[in-house]
């Protein structure tokens, strides 16, 4: 198939700092195994349906398991995001990302327990929470239940923020205690104030416009078939799924 994804040897030479050291019999090739997982994912495809060159099926879902249970994908993600290090503008947001049947089926359990899955207007969804950079590149990621606030999402990446000089974010980061957090770390908020606000809010609206970038970062993330449609029952797995995307989109 001409249409496979191979990583290519730069693109691998930033990720093996993050590969696990190997206990007794060698692990069979990464690039090839990391390919597949890689074409699964960005396709939406089963396990038992990736193309025979990328190996067993077995093998691939048990490397993006192990690993991913682990938090490595996520680790490698956040560790090349640290490397490019934001100086002035970072933004905040969060998305809907539509729950199909095979993650939401728990046998009388609607939703499950510990899932991160809710219902919404929309049906059974998860909600992702992201930090994005001037350029609309991911540095955090983190995932809810659908009907969970923005502020919930916002105090979990509160501490990732890094040291820099404005967070733009949307209406639904127009909080008190969230403006006086960013004020104390030094970082100035473009944030329009809520309609119930008594006092308007004053906030650089020519700044504001550059938020599109996180909701254009939303949109590529999407274009991956296990991002936009969460498959994945466990919250950490499909964590990964996000990650692996955000990594091969941007960072490699």
């Amino acid at each position: 198939m001409s249409d496979l994804f191979w990583l290519t040897d730069a693109q691998m030479a930033p990720l093996e700092p993050f590969f696990p050291k190997p206990h007794g019999k060698p692990r069979v090739d990464d690039r090839r195994v990391l390919s597949g997982i890689i074409f699964i994912n960005r396709n939406g495809l089963r396990w038992r349906d990736a193309p025979a060159a990328y190996g067993p099926h077995k093998t691939l879902y048990n490397r993006w398991k192990r690993w991913s249970d682990k938090g490595i994908f996520a680790r490698m993600m956040a560790g090349l995001a640290a490397e490019h290090g934001e100086q002035k503008t970072v933004m905040i947001d969060a998305t809907y990302l539509k729950a199909h049947r095979t993650a939401t089926s728990m046998g009388g359990q609607k939703g499950g327990r510990g899932r991160l899955i809710g219902r919404t207007k929309g049906g059974m969804n998860t909600k992702l929470h992201a930090i994005c950079d001037s350029q609309g590149r991911p540095l955090n990621l983190f995932i809810t239940a659908g009907q969970v606030s923005d502020y919930i999402g916002a105090r979990a990446l509160f501490s990732g923020i890094p040291n820099v000089d404005w967070l733009l974010g949307d209406r639904g980061y127009d909080a008190d205690w969230f403006r006086e957090a960013l004020q104390d770390k030094g970082i100035r908020a473009c944030i329009p104030g809520r309609k119930q606000r008594k006092t308007t809010v004053k906030y650089d609206k020519r700044r504001y416009k550059r938020r599109n970038r996180i909701e254009i970062m939303f949109g590529r993330l999407k274009d991956w078939r296990r991002v936009a449609t969460r498959y994945d029952r466990c919250p950490k797995v499909f964590l990964s799924a996000i990650a692996i995307a955000a990594l091969v989109i941007y960072w490699l």
